[in-house]
């Protein structure tokens, strides 16, 4: 089929699916690279920057509330094994970025495309399963997450009024409603080639809320003069042995979900110049943005269970006891709602161009498909509305918002999707990969290593999943479907 290109923004997060054009090739031009394309011309800081803007994300929210669970030993120490683990899987699907010869092979744009390149059969479809429910359990996240965060304005607004012992009881559907209304809106406007511009602001926002959240919470620490919690996490006397039992596994998930950000691997290869050596340069750039992001996920987690203990609540800030100073609180709210905004856009708009074309590839003559409207707008000229395009993200919108509204459990959600992602993306296809390229003998020492891996990571998974199941088993003995307070 060509030389093939996905479709190629500044920012990595929109290379989720494989969305390709065919470009013809450019030989012997030095502006082009060797696959027609332009060339490539970032280094290890661009890249580097990336990688801190995908992996740092509404992941810790709840990364104190997971460090409770595990307590001052633990807790600090598994999140360490997590960034570990994903520097060197990162290292292994970067060398695998071309296929064949390391140097000039064929290039794998997606992480859908290093998978068909070196997988097949079932594989290959599972791999596509997981990123399409990965995306979904993401929106459905983000929508409980900004409206929350809506909702606690809200009842910072009514604090600063009336006091803190006012109950001050929140509405929550009103505000998940209120972000399905915005979700569904731009996914009208914008389109994939939005997405660097939207990813730029959803980093900013992403580094305000985080710093003024750890501000808060050292400058809660130095007013209290303690440092609270236990080394062992939340103990007996507090919950029974099963749901410390239960804290525990979920925690994995939640800490897990926090450096999930194989899906976008590949689009940040392909930032990068060819020259030194692509993979080589990924390596330095994963060391520096992992431990970036680890150090920030650090602070905002131990920091968070120093100032509450064993009672941190699932949702940083949420409960936190934060709503002085009410401006600075209500920015870092704002700035958080703008960031999960734009980081649902910029999830889903490849899945919607995904699903988009292949409809016209399958249905090519269907006047539903390629039905356009002409909108008129004052000064703009004239809008074409997809009449497909539309029906298609406005359900998927409203079945998102449905859903969230249905089981807002937001800690539960990425615990699992942690789990998911954990072992299927961020472990068992990029060791598979590896295997496979470089053909590493059955049996041998290698081989045996990477399967030790496998299945520890494995039973590691299993265990963060069931610990989710256990939390949306217990949320739900108390919940009342679409139940509204908050």
């Amino acid at each position: 089929m060509g030389v093939n290109s996905a479709v190629k923004n500044q920012h990595p997060n929109n290379q989720v699916f494989d969305v390709s054009i065919n470009i013809p090739p450019q030989g012997g031009s030095t502006c082009f690279d060797d696959d027609g394309r332009l060339r490539c011309t970032g280094t290890v800081w661009t890249a580097s920057a990336h990688i801190i803007t995908a992996v740092i994300g509404s992941g810790v929210l709840s990364l104190a509330w997971a460090t409770a669970q595990l307590g001052w030993i633990a807790g600090p120490a598994v999140m360490l094994l997590f960034a570990l683990v994903t520097y060197y899987t990162s290292t292994l699907l970067a060398a695998c970025y071309r296929s064949g010869n390391p140097i000039n092979g064929r290039r794998n744009y997606t992480y859908m495309d290093a998978v068909s390149a070196n997988l097949s059969g079932f594989k290959v479809k599972l791999c596509g399963l997981i990123q399409s429910v990965t995306v979904f359990g993401v929106a459905v996240s983000y929508t409980i997450a900004s409206s929350i965060r809506l909702a606690n304005i809200e009842r910072s607004v009514c604090f600063h009024k009336n006091g803190v012992e006012h109950p001050c009881p929140i509405k929550r559907n009103r505000y998940m409603i209120a972000v399905g209304i915005i979700e569904i809106l731009l996914s009208q406007i914008l389109h994939s080639d939005h997405l660097g511009w939207m990813s730029g602001v959803a980093a900013v926002m992403s580094l305000c809320y985080s710093s003024i959240e750890v501000g808060l919470g050292i400058a809660k620490i130095k007013e209290t003069g303690k440092i609270r919690g236990s080394l062992t996490g939340i103990s007996t006397s507090t919950v029974t042995s099963t749901q410390e039992l239960w804290g525990w596994f979920q925690a994995l998930g939640v800490m897990a979900f926090a450096y999930g950000y194989f899906l976008v691997i590949p689009a940040i290869l392909d930032t990068i110049r060819s020259a030194p050596s692509v993979s080589r340069t990924m390596k330095k750039a994963s060391l520096v943005g992992i431990a970036v992001a680890t150090l920030v996920y650090m602070l905002y987690g131990c920091i968070g269970f120093a100032v509450s203990g064993n009672t941190v609540p699932r949702d940083l800030l949420t409960e936190f006891g934060f709503y002085k100073p009410s401006s600075l609180v209500g920015i870092a709210d704002g700035t958080l709602v703008t960031h999960l905004i734009g980081a649902f856009q910029v999830y889903c708009q490849p899945l919607f161009t995904f699903v988009e074309k292949k409809a016209v590839e399958k249905f090519p003559n269907s006047q539903f498909i390629t039905w356009e409207i002409g909108i008129p707008i004052f000064g703009l000229g004239r809008y074409k509305l997809n009449v497909f395009h539309s029906v298609w993200r406005t359900i998927f919108v409203i079945v998102t918002t449905v859903i969230a509204m249905l089981l807002p459990f937001f800690i539960d959600i990425i615990g699992l999707l942690g789990a998911l992602n954990f072992w299927l993306l961020m472990v068992y296809f990029p060791v598979e990969i590896y295997i496979k390229q470089t053909n590493i003998t059955k049996w041998s020492i290698r081989w045996v290593l990477f399967h030790i891996l496998i299945v520890v990571c494995l039973i590691i998974s299993v265990a963060a999943a069931a610990g989710s199941v256990a939390g949306f088993v217990h949320d739900l003995k108390s919940y009342k479907p679409f139940s509204s307070d908050f």
